[in-house]
């Protein structure tokens, strides 16, 4: 029995977030190797899930702070 497993979406996901040294790029496209490639590839992933955070965090911010402007022109006027 074996199951095939099609976790590749948050490697091209992060691709697009940030620029990659070629050997990272590589990876990040190619799949692993070996065990210093599978090694490398769960610090990438650590940093995706930072990165992906941030920027949601970002979004919620930005998201709060234009209603609060908007709510802010409304008692003005």
């Amino acid at each position: 029995m074996s199951t095939q497993w099609d976790d590749t979406f948050w490697q091209k996901d992060f691709l697009n977030m940030k620029s990659h040294s070629p050997s990272d790029a590589k990876l990040l496209m190619g799949g692993v190797k070996g065990l210093k490639d599978a090694w490398r590839l769960g610090v990438l992933h650590v940093e995706y899930e930072k990165l992906k955070k941030i920027n949601s965090n970002n979004k919620l911010y930005k998201g709060k702070k234009d209603s609060s402007n908007n709510q802010s022109k409304i008692k003005r006027t």
